[in-house]
């Protein structure tokens, strides 16, 4: 790929709203090896002082508060250890009707660029009318709200879309061999086998099941190792994953950072109501990876990974960190989830009313009429400014496009490779 491509398919990504997918077909751009990323980090680069008419400096201003908060999202029962696995899912009912594709608000924000003139109105400084120039994209303008100062508490809200390309196999999908290799237990439904009343019947399934997924034997992914560089920046508040895999671990994000909302496999109790004796990760990979079923040395009940099973509260630390680090929150990212799950899905509302969030996804989600409840892309349904905006691909490839805004693609590439090489690891994961 030549520098011309890279131009003319980042062109067409930030100037007619193609989504991510679509430029990759259209103009051969890959950033998924670490060569091609630096050829379109160098195009960037040659193409950024001539496409900007607007500086960083004019474009992003003061933030006052312009209405109440909105109201606090109630917390339901607790639902699975993993994004999009439950029996009742609950979802937002904003519309996705494709009867709006005359309305000019709609389509822009169907496809992943939103309303040039309104998006992130409460950042404005009086007399300022938009942050965009013809040739911004949403990721520019959340990049000028960074380096302009005006996002020091950024949380980062994850489901299982950011680990796709370390390559964890799917359970849920006929034809894979995890999946079939599960049907031997003749399951009456996937999910069981995240159900802890089920698994106290029988155990065997999960173990299973989670020889495969266990941490050590997949490469973090850049959408981790940009959560990473926004801690080594001081600006990460908080990252709130729906995932158990442990990538933030591998990736090394500090734990303090990360709020484990379905759990990990990072820790393991017994399951006995009197007993509940801790063990290790390494422990219980010792017995799972010699196919033997742990169980605890003090009372002989199962040993269960501290995942979150249907019918199991979340953990404390979910609950202990939630309402503090939401008031502090002055940007939202929301990567790779269906936001079906709850409670999960209805912390997007945690956040001040003039935050602006970001949802990073390959589909539209998360949106409702309801006041004070999920996203508004278009702008329709909310009395305060419009400060939701939705890029629509892969959660590598626009991290990485958000860390060349930054100016941190080579501090992001660096990440991701050091990685690979000191763990000896193999770079196609």
């Amino acid at each position: 790929m030549n520098q011309d491509e890279a131009i003319a398919g980042l062109a067409q990504l930030l100037g007619e709203s193609l989504t991510l997918d679509e430029t990759r077909a259209s103009a051969s751009v890959s950033i998924e090896t670490t060569t091609e990323i630096h050829v379109i980090h160098a195009a960037l680069k040659q193409d950024d002082a001539e496409a900007k008419d607007i500086s960083r400096d004019d474009k992003v201003g003061g933030c006052d508060d312009l209405d109440a908060d909105t109201a606090a999202a109630a917390v339901v029962p607790p639902s699975p250890g993993s994004d999009d696995i439950s029996d009742g899912e609950v979802s937002y009912t904003g519309s996705s009707s494709s009867s709006d594709s005359d309305d000019d608000l709609a389509q822009a924000a169907w496809s992943g660029t939103p309303p040039p003139l309104q998006v992130y109105a409460p950042l404005l400084p009086a007399g300022v009318t938009s942050l965009f120039s013809a040739s911004n994209s949403s990721l520019e303008a959340i990049a000028d709200m960074v380096i302009a100062g005006k996002a020091k508490h950024v949380i980062v809200m994850a489901g299982a879309g950011i680990s796709t390309d370390a390559g964890i196999p799917d359970f849920r999908s006929p034809g894979t061999g995890l999946y079939d290799n599960l049907q031997q237990f003749n399951l009456p439904h996937p999910e069981a086998i995240f159900s802890i009343d089920y698994f106290r019947r029988n155990p065997k399934p999960f173990y299973v099941l989670a020889k495969e997924l266990y941490p050590g034997q997949y490469v973090p992914t850049q959408s981790h190792f940009f959560v990473k560089l926004l801690a080594q920046k001081g600006l990460l508040l908080r990252h709130y994953t729906q995932n158990i895999d442990c990538l933030e671990r591998a990736a090394g994000i500090d734990p303090e950072l990360i709020v484990e909302a379905h759990g990990s496999f990072h820790t393991a109790h017994c399951i006995g109501r009197k007993c509940r004796q801790e063990y290790s990760q390494a422990w219980v990979k010792e017995h799972i990876f010699r196919d033997a079923i742990p169980r605890c040395d003090s009372c002989d009940s199962l040993v269960k990974p501290d995942i979150t099973f249907f019918g199991e509260g979340l953990p404390s630390r979910f609950f202990e960190l939630l309402s503090e680090d939401f008031a502090k929150c002055d940007l939202l990212i929301v990567m790779g989830t269906s936001l079906l799950v709850q409670p999960f899905a209805s912390i997007i509302d945690q956040v001040s009313s003039h935050v602006p969030r970001l949802l990073i996804n390959r589909m539209r989600v998360g949106e409702s009429k309801a006041p004070g409840v999920g996203f508004d892309f278009d702008g329709r349904y909310r009395k305060t400014p419009h400060r939701d905006a939705f890029v629509a691909g892969d959660s590598d490839e626009a991290c990485a496009l958000l860390a060349s805004h930054l100016g941190w693609l080579d501090e992001l590439v660096e990440l991701r490779t050091s990685h690979i090489s000191n763990q000896g690891l193999d770079l196609a994961k």
